[in-house]
C-alpha cells in the first residue's frame, strides 16, 4: 500500500530523534505517538515500531515506513491484560497462559472484540487481533504515558533483520520515523512466540521468545498470502544482506561464519551451547555480518528444541530464496 504525498510528508521527516529511557524521554514518546507520529521502542524482544492503534493514517505510516505488504497483520501492545481483554476476546485456552500475569515473550491471536476502537489496518482486515502485554518496564511505562493500544511490528524494514538495538532501528529506518526510545540492547533478542487457537487448543502461529512444548501444534507458515494468520509467517524473512547457509559444520571459501557450541566459527551464538544466549545474540550477530559486508554466511547446527526452534525458524526464513 502506498500513502498520497502529503500524508507520506506529514509523518517522515528529514531525522529521528534519539530519546533516553528516562520520564522526560518517554513523556516524548508518548506525545509523539499520541500525535500519530511513528516512534520506535525496546521490548525486552526486539524494538518495536510503534503507533496509535487507533489512528488509521499513523498504522499507515508504519506500513510505509516498513515497506511491508498491507496483508501482514500487526501486534497490538496495551499496558496491562485488563486493556487486552477490552481490545480481544481471550479464550479460556488463552486465559490459562495469563494465570499469573503475562508471560514474557508472548503474543496471542484472538478474535477481536465487537466495538473495539482499532484500526482495521491493524488486523489486515481479519476477524482476530495479536495482543501482547510487553514485561519490559520502559515499554510499560511509554504505553500507560500514552494511554492508547500502540500496534508495533518489529522497527526495521520489511523482511530484513530484526532489531535488537537502537542503533539497529537507526540503521534502517533514521528519517522515516519520528523517534526511537533508546533503551539499550534487548535481553531476549527474538520476537515474541504468538500462539492463535483452534477451538480451545493452543496452536502456535510463530516461534519465539516464549517457549512452548515441542509437542504443541505448529502452523507457522502461510502457504499464499491470503493464508497470513500472524507476523512472522512469510516463507523469507528476517534476512541479512547476504545468503544464508544453514547446518554448516565447516564453512566454504569465503563464508563467514557464524557458531555454535563446539563450533567456533568467525563468531559464536553462544560458546557453551547455550540456546537462550543464542537466541538473545542471533540478530545482533547478523547485523554484525551486513556490518561486514559478508555476502555469504554460513550458520553451525543449531539443536531444533526449546528456543532452538525458534531460532532456526528465524535462520530458515533468513536462507529462504527472496
Amino acid at each position: 500500500m502506498g500513502l498520497q504525498p502529503e500524508t507520506r510528508r506529514q509523518f517522515m521527516n528529514q531525522g529521528t530523534e534519539r530519546l533516553k529511557a528516562d520520564g522526560p524521554g518517554v513523556a516524548r514518546a508518548a506525545e509523539l505517538l499520541r500525535a500519530g507520529r511513528l516512534v520506535a521502542f525496546p521490548t525486552e524482544t526486539v524494538y518495536g515500531l510503534g503507533a496509535d492503534a487507533t489512528n488509521g493514517k499513523a498504522v499507515a505510516a508504519v506500513y510505509e515506513a516498513k515497506g511491508r505488504p498491507t496483508f501482514n497483520p500487526l501486534i497490538v501492545h496495551v499496558s496491562s491484560i485488563e486493556k487486552a481483554r477490552k481490545i480481544g476476546d481471550i479464550p479460556k485456552a488463552g486465559e490459562a497462559f495469563l494465570d499469573g500475569g503475562w508471560p514474557e515473550g508472548l503474543t496471542v491471536v484472538v478474535p477481536l472484540r465487537a466495538g473495539a476502537s482499532i484500526a482495521s489496518l491493524v488486523t489486515a482486515g481479519l476477524p482476530s487481533v495479536g495482543l501482547r502485554v510487553p514485561a519490559l518496564a520502559i515499554a510499560k511505562e511509554l504505553l500507560h504515558a500514552v494511554g492508547r493500544p500502540v500496534a508495533a511490528p518489529s522497527a526495521n524494514p520489511s523482511g530484513l533483520i530484526s532489531p535488537t538495538t537502537a542503533d539497529h532501528v537507526l540503521r534502517g529506518l533514521d528519517g522515516r520515523i519520528a523517534a526511537v526510545l533508546d533503551g539499550g540492547a534487548t535481553t531476549a533478542g527474538l520476537e515474541s512466540t504468538i500462539i492463535g487457537f483452534s477451538g480451545d487448543a493452543p496452536v502456535v502461529l510463530r516461534e519465539g521468545a516464549f517457549e512452548v512444548p515441542d509437542s504443541m501444534p505448529r502452523q507457522t507458515a502461510a502457504k499464499q498470502t491470503n493464508e497470513v494468520q500472524a507476523p512472522g509467517q512469510m516463507t523469507s524473512h528476517y534476512a541479512p544482506k547476504g545468503t544464508v547457509r544453514t547446518n554448516v559444520v565447516a564453512p566454504r571459501p569465503g563464508e563467514w561464519h557464524l557458531g555454535f557450541g563446539d563450533v567456533q566459527g568467525n563468531v559464536s551464538l553462544s560458546p557453551n551451547g547455550d540456546l537462550a544466549e543464542a537466541a538473545a545474540r542471533l540478530f545482533a550477530c547478523l547485523h554484525e555480518a551486513d556490518a561486514r559486508g559478508a555476502m555469504r554466511i554460513a550458520v553451525a547446527p543449531i539443536p531444533d528444541t526449546g528456543l532452538g526452534r525458534a531460532i532456526n525458524d528465524r535462520l530458515a526464513r533468513a536462507a529462504a530464496p527472496r
